[in-house]
């Protein structure tokens, strides 16, 4: 039953964050601004990113 209630967790982690990235994508188009990702948005993207995937890997592979 412990696997059940990490799945529920982890699936509403996974709603959440597409959640929000909906959201900011609704904020920027209301805006009438561009959605674009340039060199300094990855600069911000990938270590907020990296750690949050890496971590989620390591819990599904390492949960006990």
């Amino acid at each position: 039953m412990n696997d059940a209630a990490f799945t529920i967790f982890i699936a509403f982690g996974v709603i959440w964050a597409i959640i929000g990235g909906a959201a900011l994508i609704a904020l920027l188009k209301a805006d009438g601004q561009q959605i674009r990702l340039g060199k300094w948005g990855l600069v911000v993207a990938i270590p907020t990113l990296l750690p949050l995937v890496i971590a989620l890997i390591f819990a599904a592979i390492y949960h006990p």
